[in-house]
C-alpha cells in the first residue's frame, strides 16, 4: 500500500477549507437569527397588546389576565381570519408550525425558500398567537431563522449541501435565541435537520447556535427562560421507576395529541370551503376554550413557569390536559401559524402536575418538568433535545437523569406504535418518504480490493483482432453460460502489468467479426479508460458510476492492473450489512457443569452432521450476502 493511497482514506472525506468559510457565514446567520427571534418577540406581545388590551406596547402581555369577559371569543377568529388572508395572498407556505417546511426545504427543494417567508411568517405568526393562538413562537422562528439563512446561502455561489447547513444553522439560531439554549438547537439540527452528522454541517450549526445564543444574552437576558429551583438531593430509585412510568405516559399523550392534530386537518379538508378560511374557523374553538379557561391562550409561559414553581391544583391539570390540548390540535389542523414546542411542553406539564400527586417526590416542579420532556419526545422524536433542552430552559441539571429515562421511554414507545411523527405526517401525505434512522454507509466502510475481481482475461497490449474472433470462438462454443459469466471488460496490458486500454463486451464482438483480423486490437477500445484505485470506497465508486455512465473499472495500483470491479459488487456490502440486522445465529454456548460430562461423548455419527449442517450454514450466509458458494 503507497502512503499516498493511505492519505487518500480520511475518517471525515466531506470535510476541507469550505467548512471554515461555511462557519465564519454562520457567525453572521447566528447574529440574524438572534435579531429576528427578539423581533418576533415584541412582535407577538405587540400584537397581544392589541387585541387583548388595546394598547400599543411590546411588553410582555398575556392573555390570560384580561377583562375582556365574552368577547374573547372573537379575538382568535379575527386572528384566524387575517392569517388565512396572508396565506391565500401570501404565501401558503406560512401555514402549519413550520418545522416540517424546514425539513422540505432541506430534503426535497435544494435548501430554497422564498425571501418574502422571511417576512411574512413572523407578521402571520404574531397575528396567530397574539389574537390568542395556543401555539409556541419556536417553531415559526425556526422558520423565519432557517429562511434567513436560505436567503444568504442563495445569494452566494454555493452547493445544495452547503445551503442546506445555513439553511439550518439560521434554523438552529433561531431556537438557540428563543430559549437560550444552544445546545438543544445543534441537537434538534442532529435529530431532525441535517439528516447527516458530519463535520461540514455540524461545526456551522453549532457556530451559529453558540452566536445567537449569546448574542440574546445581550437582547433578552442570560437568566433561564423558566427559573426552578435546583435539584440537590440523590433521585432515589423509586423515582427511577416512576420516570418509567412517567415515560410511557407521556408516550401516550404524545401519541393522542400527534392523532389528534392528524384527525383536525383531515376534518378541515372535508369543509367545502376554501383553507383561507379554516383558521377562522379554528379561532372559534380557541375562542370558547379560552371563555372557559384563560390560561391556555397564548405561548403558556406564565402556567409552565406555575407548574415548574410546585403549583399542583387540579384545575390546573384539568385546564391544560382538556382544554389546552383541545384548542391546540384543532387550531393546529386548521393550517393557521404557529409553533408545538412550547404547547407540547405545558400540556407534558400538566401530565406532570397529575402524576406529581401518586409518584414518588423528588423536588418541587420536577415531574412537570419531566412530562414536558418525555412528551416532546415522543412527540417529535427527539430524545437527546428533549432531556437537553429541559436542562436549559431551567439550568436544573439535578433531574437530568430521570428527563433522560423518561425521555428515552417515550421515544421507544411511539416508535414502535406510530409510523409518522407530527412533523413527518404531513410530508407523507404529499408524497415523499422520510427516514430518520442514521448509519453509516456500508459503501463508505469497504474499499474496492475488498470485492473487486482479481481473475481477469486480460489480454496483451499487442493482441489483434483475431485474439478477439478467438475469444468469440470459444465463446459461443460454451453457449449461455459462458455469456453470463461477469467479466464485460476487457483489459490490454503490456508485460509489466501495466493498463494500456480496455474494451467493452460490445466492442470485442465487433473487433471479432472485423475483416481485418490482424489489425491491433486497441484500436478498437479505449485507450484512456476511466480506472479507480484499489483503495477508493465503494461510495466513491457509486459516484463515479453514477456521473460517468461506467457500470465497470480496472482497478490499478501504482500503475499496474490489479483487477475488475463491477457495478455489482456494490451489492455485496449492502448483503452483508442486512445479514447483520436480520441474522441471527448463537455465538456462544454454555455447557453444564462448563466442561464435557462422562458418557456425554457426541457420536461419529453426530459429528459428521454437525460438520454437514456447518458447512451447509455457511454455504447459506454466502448466498444470501451475494457471493454464491
Amino acid at each position: 500500500m503507497s502512503e499516498t493511497a493511505k492519505n487518500e482514506l480520511r475518517d471525515y472525506t466531506t470535510a476541507d477549507a469550505r467548512m471554515v468559510l461555511m462557519s465564519c457565514i454562520a457567525v453572521i446567520i447566528g447574529g440574524a437569527g438572534a435579531v429576528l427571534s427578539w423581533a418576533l418577540l415584541r412582535l407577538i406581545f405587540l400584537a397581544t397588546n392589541l387585541f387583548y388590551f388595546h394598547r400599543v406596547s411590546a411588553q410582555f402581555a398575556d392573555p390570560a389576565f384580561s377583562h375582556l369577559g365574552w368577547r374573547v371569543l372573537f379575538l382568535p377568529v379575527i386572528g384566524g381570519l387575517l392569517v388565512g388572508l396572508i396565506a391565500r395572498y401570501g404565501s401558503d407556505r406560512i401555514r402549519g408550525h413550520g418545522m416540517p417546511e424546514a425539513i422540505e426545504a432541506v430534503l426535497m427543494r435544494g435548501a430554497r425558500i422564498s425571501p418574502k417567508i422571511t417576512v411574512i411568517k413572523p407578521v402571520a405568526t404574531a397575528i396567530a398567537i397574539g389574537s390568542g393562538g395556543p401555539f409556541g413562537a419556536e417553531g415559526p422562528i425556526i422558520m423565519t431563522g432557517g429562511a434567513a439563512g436560505s436567503l444568504l446561502a442563495q445569494l452566494m455561489k454555493v452547493s445544495d449541501a452547503e445551503r442546506s447547513t445555513l439553511l439550518v444553522a439560521g434554523a438552529a439560531a433561531g431556537m438557540a435565541a428563543t430559549f437560550l439554549a444552544p445546545l438543544s438547537a445543534i441537537l434538534l439540527a442532529v435529530e431532525l435537520l441535517l439528516f447527516e452528522w458530519r463535520p461540514r454541517s455540524l461545526v456551522p450549526v453549532a457556530v451559529a447556535s453558540v452566536t445567537a445564543a449569546a448574542l440574546r444574552r445581550l437582547l433578552l437576558g442570560s437568566n433561564p427562560v423558566f427559573p426552578m429551583s435546583a435539584t440537590t438531593a440523590a433521585i432515589p430509585d423509586s423515582a427511577m421507576l416512576g420516570a418509567v412510568f412517567a415515560g410511557l405516559l407521556a408516550g401516550l399523550l404524545a401519541l393522542l395529541l400527534t392523532r389528534g392534530v392528524h384527525f383536525f386537518e383531515e376534518m378541515f379538508e372535508k369543509l367545502p370551503i376554501h383553507w383561507m378560511w379554516w383558521p377562522a374557523i379554528g379561532g372559534v374553538l380557541i375562542g370558547l376554550g379560552g371563555w372557559v379557561y384563560p390560561p391556555a391562550l397564548g405561548v403558556g409561559y406564565a402556567t409552565i413557569q406555575r407548574m415548574l414553581n410546585g403549583d399542583t391544583a387540579w384545575t390546573l391539570v384539568f385546564g391544560v390536559l382538556i382544554v389546552k390540548s383541545l384548542i391546540w390540535t384543532s387550531s393546529l389542523g386548521s393550517g393557521t401559524s404557529g409553533g408545538i414546542l412550547a404547547p407540547q411542553l405545558m400540556i407534558g406539564g400538566g401530565l406532570g402536575v397529575a402524576l406529581a400527586h401518586v409518584l414518588p417526590g423528588i423536588s418541587p416542579g420536577a415531574w412537570p418538568l419531566i412530562c414536558m420532556a418525555a412528551v416532546l419526545a415522543g412527540s417529535i422524536g427527539t430524545p437527546l433535545t428533549a432531556s437537553v433542552l429541559a436542562v436549559e430552559l431551567t439550568h436544573n441539571s439535578g433531574l437530568l437523569l430521570p428527563l433522560l429515562l423518561a425521555s428515552v421511554t417515550s421515544y421507544g414507545m411511539d416508535v414502535l406504535l406510530q409510523h409518522r411523527s407530527i412533523l413527518t405526517e404531513r410530508l407523507s401525505r404529499r408524497g415523499y418518504h422520510l427516514s430518520r434512522e442514521y448509519g453509516v454507509d456500508p459503501l463508505e466502510t469497504v474499499t474496492a480490493r475488498e470485492v473487486m475481481h482479481t481473475s481477469v482475461f486480460a489480454l496483451p497490449a499487442d493482441a489483434t483482432r483475431k485474439a478477439a474472433a478467438d475469444w468469440l470462438k470459444k465463446m459461443n462454443q460454451r453457449g449461455n453460460e459462458a455469456w453470463s459469466h461477469w467479466q464485460r471488460l476487457f483489459p490490454l496490458v503490456d508485460a509489466t502489468g501495466r493498463l494500456n486500454g480496455v474494451l467493452t463486451r460490445g466492442q470485442m464482438i465487433l473487433a471479432a467479426e472485423a475483416s481485418d483480423k490482424n489489425a491491433p486490437l486497441l484500436q478498437d477500445g479505449i485507450t484512456t479508460p476511466a480506472v479507480i484505485g484499489q483503495l477508493e470506497t465503494l461510495r466513491s465508486v457509486a459516484e463515479k458510476m453514477a456521473a460517468l455512465k461506467i457500470w465497470s473499472f480496472p482497478v490499478e495500483e501504482q500503475g499496474r492492473l490489479v483487477g475488475i470491479l463491477n457495478i455489482e459488487d456494490l451489492l455485496e456490502p449492502r448483503g452483508k450489512a442486512s445479514l447483520r440486522d436480520k441474522e441471527r445465529q448463537r455465538v456462544l454456548t454454555l455447557r453444564w457443569p462448563f466442561g464435557r460430562q462422562q458418557g456425554m461423548e457426541p457420536s461419529v455419527d453426530a459429528l459428521v452432521d454437525r460438520a454437514f449442517d456447518s458447512a451447509e450454514r455457511a454455504r447459506m450466509l454466502r448466498q444470501k450476502a451475494g457471493r454464491a458458494d
